[in-house]
Parts: C-alpha cells; structure tokens; sequence
C-alpha cells in the first residue's frame, strides 16, 4: 500500500484532499513551512503526520501530489523525479480520483466556497458522500456516492476535470496576473463546460454565462422569469432568507437559509437545481436550512457590543457583497471595513473598483498589501488606494486598538492574505 505524501499539505485545497484520502483508508503525511495555517488544526485533528520540507521526507513508494504554489525546483519534488516515484500536481491527482464518483464541480468567479458546502451539507444530510471545500475542509467515505469539489478557474487548472455536472455561479474577470481579459476568463469556463459529461447549473443572471454553449443539458437560476429555477418574494427575517423557488415557472416550495444578501440566494438556487435534477424531494432540500457556513465566509462572534467578522472577500463584487449582507443583518449598526488587498496585480487592476466597493461601509480602514508567493512585491502602495476613499485611513498591527471606538458597529475584516493576524491583534487588546 502506498503513502500519499502531500507537498504543501498546509493549503486549503491539499488539507481538504488530504483529509479525503486519509477516511478514504489510505496512508497519509505531508509536509510545509513551520508558520501555523487555520487549516492546520483539521489535519491535526485527524493525526496526519506533517514534516519541514526535506528531500529525506521522500521514500520509496510513495505517490507524491504537490501543491501548484510549488516550483519544480523544490527539493522534494526535485527528490521524487529523482527516484521515478509516481507523481501529480494537486488538480491532476484531484482529475483522477473524482472519476471514481458521480462528480459535482463547484465553479465561477465568486461563491464557489460557500456553494461547495452548502451542497456538500445537502447531500451529506441524504447520502455517503465525499467532498472537497476550498475552505481547506475535506471528508471522504468508503461508500460515497458523490463527489463534491471546488474547481478552480485560475491558470485553467479545472481542465484537469471531467465531471458529471458542474455547477457555474458567475464569470468575472479576476487574478489579473494569468487571465488578459474578460473574454479570456470566458475561454477557460466555455472549455471547462466542453468537459463536462451529464449536465450544467448555471445562474442565467449572469451576462457571461449565457453565452456559453455546452454538449449537455444547462438549467439556469437566477432571480429573471427566464429561468429554469427561479426565486422569487424574498424576504429577510429574523433567521435568515426566506424565499419561494418557481420551476419553469410553476411554484415548487418555500426555502429558508440562515445567511443574508441575493448572493446567498442565488447560491441556494443552485444547491436547489442541482439536487432536484437528482431526484431529492424538498424536504430533504430543505436541510440547507441548518447549514454552519464555511470557514472565513462572513464567519461571526460577538465581543462586548461589537459583531466581528472574518471574510475572505478579495474582489470587490465580493467585498460588495458582504457588505451588503452585513447591512441586511444587522440594519441598525455602522459596518466597518478593515480590508487587505491580496496581490498587487489585483489591487492595481481594480484599484477604482476597490475604493467604490469599500465606499459602500461607513469607515474604512486599509492594511498594506499582501503580495503573494508569486510576487512578493510591486511599484503600488496602500495610499494609492487610500487616496481614493475619502476618510479612510490606514491601520498597522500595532494600533489596531482604534477600533475599540466603535460601539455597538460591525467590523469586517476582509482579504484573502494573512488579515486575519489583524483580527487576532485587535481581539487581543479587548482582552487587556
């Protein structure tokens, strides 16, 4: 029996696959940098073994998966060429294990994250299921009848996937250091769409997404009367979302979420297509009522009078939208933004975006950017875009106590970098 060693098991995609394996009943270790990741306690939990990157960490017989942030100079994966072990990039070794399965591909620009787990949720409630959630959470079973997964898009790495059916939330032109353009974004998902093999979910809301041409049948959702899957009367209570779904126009029943905002809607929609497609009834659907959240997506506590939230948010539609959530819930409080922009292509491709989307809180605050493992630098600073929202400021590690000034406020701390260290700072000095 062979021992899958992950290379960079610390990364949210190879800790969910890790995991996945390792209930599967393989063998499983990895290796990583010594700094503690939030997705570091579920492997932990589980007693996968992780090592400091060493060539010696690579034996005879293993099948070494190495995570994509990793050059192949590396001296592990320089070490596993060396013995000819058997070895995959993280979304080739992903391409082939899902083929094992009824395969449900979660993918767009925004709201792959909390769509995967609000799927995986549904299902899991129905089924033995296995699934892979971008928030580095992953569950495998023996006996699963479906695969559920995050597909990213980014250097078209879902090609590497053949799935039954895939689930399309949007098409928006993001990581601006691969994708040149919009219409290149739409390239990659029209070729993802060739591979898919029984069926497409894709919200019909969405300009791009109607323009795609697929070999398989497409249901559409969305909130226009020109959907398969239409919601309809929204309404915000006290629990969350509460909404009726039409299909082709005919009414099938009334659903509640517990999150807020139409995005939250709109990625229930497709929860609710997908799993009507595959013969659920609606109570068993409407098990979405119960779903946690997943991690780092509007992810709440409350200390003293102050609602804190961590969120991924790194876009800004997706910064919009969980401001716009945030208003939704909580309509009487002053909603802060405490936001690090992630990468410096980014930031300067959507510097104006960046500002009108912030501009939506009441205060903002702007930490310095965060530059990836793929540039650690850039002619761009954090006052280029402080300069574009009027009474902004800028908020270091060491005075994050400022924000002890708003009472009875939310404050939102957003990116897709380490802002987290921020949050952690700031719930310190509540302490003191």
């Amino acid at each position: 029996m062979t021992t899958y060693h992950f290379i960079g098991i610390k990364g949210t995609g190879m800790s969910a696959l890790a995991q996945i394996l390792h209930d599967s009943g393989e063998n499983v270790q990895g290796s990583d940098v010594d700094k503690r990741f939030f997705t570091q306690a579920a492997l932990e939990e589980k007693n996968i073994p992780i090592y400091p990157f060493s060539e010696n960490n690579i034996k005879e017989n293993y099948t070494i998966i190495a995570g994509n942030a990793f050059s192949d100079d590396h001296e592990e994966i320089q070490e596993a060429k060396r013995l000819g072990l058997t070895y995959y990039r993280y979304h080739e070794f992903l391409g082939e294990w899902l083929k094992q399965y009824t395969s449900i591909a979660v993918t767009g620009a925004h709201g792959k994250t909390s769509t995967t787990g609000l799927l995986a949720h549904v299902l899991n409630q129905n089924f033995p299921i296995s699934y892979l959630i971008g928030d580095g959470t992953g569950k495998g079973h023996v006996d699963s009848e479906y695969f559920v997964f995050e597909a990213c898009e980014y250097r078209r790495h879902f090609l590497s996937y053949e799935p039954d059916y895939a689930i399309m939330t949007n098409i928006d032109f993001d990581h601006p250091d691969y994708f040149t353009s919009i219409n290149d974004v739409f390239d990659a998902f029209q070729s993802m769409a060739d591979n898919v093999k029984k069926g497409i979910i894709a919200c019909g809301d969405d300009e791009q997404l109607q323009q795609i041409q697929a070999k398989v049948p497409v249901m559409y959702y969305g909130f226009l009367p020109s959907n398969d899957f239409q919601a309809q009367n929204v309404k915000e209570t006290d629990k969350g979302t509460e909404f009726d779904v039409f299909v082709r126009n005919t009414y099938y029943d009334t659903f509640q979420i517990p999150t807020f905002g139409d995005h939250s809607v709109l990625n229930a929609l497709s929860v609710i297509a997908i799993c009507h497609y595959e013969g659920l009834q609606a109570e068993e659907i409407k098990k979405l009522s119960s779903f946690q959240g997943v991690k780092r997506r509007f992810t709440e506590k409350k200390i003293g009078d102050q609602i804190i939230i961590d969120d991924y948010a790194h876009h800004p539609k997706e910064i919009t939208a969980t401001i716009d959530a945030a208003r939704k819930k909580y309509r009487d409080r002053s909603i802060i933004a405490i936001f690090q922009p992630h990468t410096f292509t980014r930031t300067k491709t959507f510097l104006q975006e960046f500002a009108d989307s912030l501009k939506e809180a009441d205060h903002v605050y702007l930490c310095d950017i965060f530059g990836s493992a793929r540039e650690e630098s850039g002619k761009l600073s954090i006052q280029d875009l402080q300069q574009r929202i009027e009474g902004s400021s800028i908020i270091e590690l060491g005075n994050t106590e400022i924000l002890k000034d708003y009472s009875d406020s939310v404050l939102i701390f957003m990116g897709a970098g380490d802002i987290q260290k921020f949050q952690e700072s700031y719930e310190q000095t509540l302490q003191i």
